[in-house]
Protein backbone atom coordinates (compact mmCIF):
# COMPACT_ATOMS: atom_id res chain seq x y z
CA UNK A 1 0.00 0.00 0.00
CA UNK A 2 1.24 3.30 -0.93
CA UNK A 3 1.20 6.69 0.70
CA UNK A 4 -1.45 7.84 -1.79
CA UNK A 5 -3.82 4.92 -0.62
CA UNK A 6 -3.22 5.39 2.58
CA UNK A 7 -4.40 9.35 2.53
CA UNK A 8 -7.52 7.80 0.43
CA UNK A 9 -8.18 5.69 3.71
CA UNK A 10 -8.22 8.34 6.21
CA UNK A 11 -10.21 10.60 3.76
CA UNK A 12 -12.97 7.54 3.75
CA UNK A 13 -12.33 7.40 7.49
CA UNK A 14 -12.89 10.40 8.69
CA UNK A 15 -15.38 10.94 5.98
CA UNK A 16 -18.08 8.51 6.60
CA UNK A 17 -18.56 9.77 10.25
CA UNK A 18 -18.81 13.42 8.41
CA UNK A 19 -21.86 12.45 6.53
CA UNK A 20 -23.50 10.88 9.34
CA UNK A 21 -23.43 14.22 11.48
CA UNK A 22 -24.37 16.07 8.42
CA UNK A 23 -27.47 13.92 7.82
CA UNK A 24 -28.29 14.81 11.82
CA UNK A 25 -27.54 18.42 11.39
CA UNK A 26 -24.53 17.86 14.30
CA UNK A 27 -22.09 21.15 14.33
CA UNK A 28 -19.40 18.53 14.82
CA UNK A 29 -19.52 17.66 11.57
CA UNK A 30 -17.40 20.70 10.69
CA UNK A 31 -14.84 19.74 13.00
CA UNK A 32 -14.48 16.35 11.05
CA UNK A 33 -14.70 18.19 7.88
CA UNK A 34 -11.70 19.67 8.45
CA UNK A 35 -9.86 16.48 8.98
CA UNK A 36 -11.74 15.02 5.87
CA UNK A 37 -10.96 18.17 3.59
CA UNK A 38 -6.99 17.59 4.84
CA UNK A 39 -7.26 14.61 3.61
CA UNK A 40 -8.73 14.78 0.33
CA UNK A 41 -6.90 17.84 -0.99
CA UNK A 42 -3.30 15.95 -0.54
CA UNK A 43 -5.24 12.65 -2.15
CA UNK A 44 -6.68 15.28 -5.26
CA UNK A 45 -3.07 16.93 -5.27
CA UNK A 46 -1.30 13.90 -5.71
CA UNK A 47 -3.41 13.39 -8.76
CA UNK A 48 -3.34 17.27 -10.22
CA UNK A 49 -6.94 17.40 -9.69
CA UNK A 50 -6.27 21.59 -8.63
CA UNK A 51 -9.47 21.97 -8.78
CA UNK A 52 -11.03 19.47 -6.33
CA UNK A 53 -7.48 19.84 -4.19
CA UNK A 54 -8.40 24.04 -3.74
CA UNK A 55 -12.12 22.89 -3.26
CA UNK A 56 -11.01 20.38 0.04
CA UNK A 57 -9.16 23.82 1.38
CA UNK A 58 -12.60 25.64 0.66
CA UNK A 59 -14.36 23.26 2.88
CA UNK A 60 -11.59 23.46 5.87
CA UNK A 61 -12.33 27.60 5.90
CA UNK A 62 -16.03 26.43 5.42
CA UNK A 63 -15.98 24.34 8.43
CA UNK A 64 -15.50 27.21 10.78
CA UNK A 65 -18.56 29.64 9.15
CA UNK A 66 -20.84 26.13 8.96
CA UNK A 67 -19.85 25.75 12.70
CA UNK A 68 -20.79 29.44 13.80
CA UNK A 69 -23.42 29.66 11.32
CA UNK A 70 -25.18 26.66 12.67
CA UNK A 71 -24.74 27.65 16.39
CA UNK A 72 -26.82 30.73 15.66
CA UNK A 73 -29.51 28.62 14.09
CA UNK A 74 -29.51 25.98 16.61
CA UNK A 75 -30.50 28.66 19.13
CA UNK A 76 -33.55 29.49 17.43
CA UNK A 77 -34.77 26.00 16.39
CA UNK A 78 -34.08 24.40 19.51
CA UNK A 79 -31.62 21.77 20.55
CA UNK A 80 -31.48 18.99 18.58
CA UNK A 81 -33.84 20.46 16.11
CA UNK A 82 -33.13 20.35 11.89
CA UNK A 83 -32.99 24.17 11.17
CA UNK A 84 -33.61 24.76 7.60
CA UNK A 85 -33.48 28.20 5.63
CA UNK A 86 -36.00 28.59 2.55
CA UNK A 87 -34.07 28.53 -1.08
CA UNK A 88 -34.90 32.32 -2.28
CA UNK A 89 -35.63 32.88 -5.65
CA UNK A 90 -32.47 35.65 -5.74
CA UNK A 91 -30.30 32.80 -3.98
CA UNK A 92 -31.06 30.09 -7.22
CA UNK A 93 -30.35 32.72 -9.37
CA UNK A 94 -26.96 34.31 -8.03
CA UNK A 95 -26.14 30.24 -7.80
CA UNK A 96 -26.97 29.57 -11.54
CA UNK A 97 -25.14 32.04 -12.90
CA UNK A 98 -21.77 31.21 -10.58
CA UNK A 99 -22.47 27.84 -11.47
CA UNK A 100 -22.32 28.54 -15.29
CA UNK A 101 -19.72 31.27 -15.27
CA UNK A 102 -17.92 29.40 -12.79
CA UNK A 103 -17.82 26.34 -14.66
CA UNK A 104 -16.35 27.56 -17.79
CA UNK A 105 -13.74 30.05 -15.90
CA UNK A 106 -12.31 27.22 -13.73
CA UNK A 107 -12.68 24.59 -16.63
CA UNK A 108 -9.82 27.07 -18.42
CA UNK A 109 -7.44 27.85 -15.47
CA UNK A 110 -7.81 24.01 -14.74
CA UNK A 111 -6.56 23.13 -18.34
CA UNK A 112 -4.06 26.00 -18.04
CA UNK A 113 -2.72 23.99 -15.05
CA UNK A 114 -2.53 20.85 -16.80
CA UNK A 115 -5.71 19.16 -14.68
CA UNK A 116 -6.59 16.20 -17.24
CA UNK A 117 -10.38 16.50 -16.80
CA UNK A 118 -10.54 19.82 -16.56
CA UNK A 119 -14.50 20.36 -17.32
CA UNK A 120 -15.44 17.30 -15.03
CA UNK A 121 -13.34 19.04 -12.13
CA UNK A 122 -14.54 22.14 -12.71
CA UNK A 123 -18.19 21.53 -12.63
CA UNK A 124 -18.37 18.91 -9.77
CA UNK A 125 -15.42 21.96 -8.03
CA UNK A 126 -18.49 24.69 -8.49
CA UNK A 127 -21.38 22.79 -7.54
CA UNK A 128 -19.37 21.81 -4.29
CA UNK A 129 -18.64 25.50 -3.85
CA UNK A 130 -22.77 26.38 -4.37
CA UNK A 131 -23.54 23.56 -2.16
CA UNK A 132 -21.48 24.32 0.52
CA UNK A 133 -22.82 27.61 0.63
CA UNK A 134 -26.12 26.34 0.44
CA UNK A 135 -25.40 23.94 3.55
CA UNK A 136 -23.48 26.35 5.93
CA UNK A 137 -26.82 28.27 5.50
CA UNK A 138 -29.19 25.00 6.25
CA UNK A 139 -30.75 24.91 2.76
CA UNK A 140 -32.36 22.04 2.07
CA UNK A 141 -31.89 21.50 -1.47
CA UNK A 142 -28.20 21.87 -0.87
CA UNK A 143 -28.79 17.98 -1.04
CA UNK A 144 -29.93 18.01 -4.64
CA UNK A 145 -26.52 19.64 -5.82
CA UNK A 146 -24.32 17.18 -3.30
CA UNK A 147 -26.18 14.38 -5.64
CA UNK A 148 -25.07 15.53 -8.52
CA UNK A 149 -21.42 17.27 -7.50
CA UNK A 150 -21.27 13.55 -5.33
CA UNK A 151 -21.55 11.91 -9.06
CA UNK A 152 -18.88 14.10 -10.78
CA UNK A 153 -16.56 13.23 -8.35
CA UNK A 154 -17.43 10.08 -8.27
CA UNK A 155 -16.57 9.36 -11.61
CA UNK A 156 -13.62 11.52 -11.78
CA UNK A 157 -12.05 9.64 -8.92
CA UNK A 158 -12.53 5.98 -10.76
CA UNK A 159 -11.92 7.31 -13.92
CA UNK A 160 -8.32 8.18 -11.99
CA UNK A 161 -7.86 4.28 -10.25
CA UNK A 162 -8.91 6.23 -7.03
CA UNK A 163 -11.08 3.17 -5.98
CA UNK A 164 -11.57 4.55 -1.82
CA UNK A 165 -12.36 7.70 -2.73
CA UNK A 166 -14.59 6.53 -5.43
CA UNK A 167 -16.23 4.50 -2.81
CA UNK A 168 -16.27 7.79 0.17
CA UNK A 169 -17.99 9.99 -2.70
CA UNK A 170 -20.60 6.99 -3.41
CA UNK A 171 -21.29 6.77 0.26
CA UNK A 172 -21.89 10.65 0.23
CA UNK A 173 -24.16 10.54 -2.77
CA UNK A 174 -26.49 7.64 -0.57
CA UNK A 175 -25.82 9.98 2.51
CA UNK A 176 -27.37 12.93 0.15
CA UNK A 177 -30.83 11.22 -0.99
CA UNK A 178 -30.92 10.30 3.13
CA UNK A 179 -30.10 13.78 4.43
CA UNK A 180 -32.71 15.28 1.94
CA UNK A 181 -35.59 13.10 2.72
CA UNK A 182 -35.13 13.46 6.61
CA UNK A 183 -34.68 17.07 6.38
CA UNK A 184 -37.87 17.90 4.34
CA UNK A 185 -39.69 15.09 7.00
CA UNK A 186 -37.89 17.08 10.02
CA UNK A 187 -36.99 20.07 9.55
CA UNK A 188 -38.24 23.41 11.16
CA UNK A 189 -37.83 26.56 8.85
CA UNK A 190 -36.34 29.56 11.15
CA UNK A 191 -36.44 32.24 8.31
Amino acid sequence: MDWKEIIQIVALATGLPYIVLEILQKRAMWIIGIATGAACSVAFIADRNWGQAGLNIYYMVMSVVGLVSWKMDEEKAGEGGIHLRRLTRKTALWSAIAFVLGSLVLAFLLRLLGDGVSLLDATATVLSIIGTIWLARSIPEQWILWIVADFLTTVLCLRQGNIWMGVLYIAYIASAVYGYRLWMKKGKYVV
